[in-house]
């Protein structure tokens, strides 16, 4: 259904979601439904002579929740252990060499008055 509209010669996904851009510009509001968004773009796709409008820069921020498996929760578990004793292990490390540094030192010996 939608599918031969996303092959038009006269549109891009570029311009696509320019126009998108620009019509939650021009509502003036900050959050928009998933479905809303997909009804504007099926609205670019199905009118042939539709005003874009001009190329916007900004940031878009997408909500929503991820929903984790158990396998997946702990397998970032897994990987969060990992890299903090990673991180530990490069502390102690670092921690070692610097007193292996100042260790490594050639003791100087300190004159006596008796040597001579």
């Amino acid at each position: 259904m939608f599918a031969p509209n996303l092959m038009k010669p006269n549109k891009s996904i570029e311009e696509c979601v320019t126009y998108i851009l620009n019509q939650v510009q021009t509502s003036g509001c900050n959050g928009f439904e998933d479905d809303e968004i997909y009804s504007m773009a099926v609205h670019y796709y199905d009118e042939d002579e539709i005003e874009v409008g001009k190329e916007i820069t900004c940031r878009v921020a997408v909500n929503h929740i991820v929903e984790l498996t158990e396998e997946e929760k702990a397998e970032a578990r897994q990987e969060a252990i990992k890299q903090y004793q990673r991180e530990e292990l490069a502390k102690i490390q670092s921690r070692n060499a610097r007193v292996k540094k100042t260790e490594s030192a050639a003791p100087q010996t300190q004159p006596s008055l008796f040597d001579f």
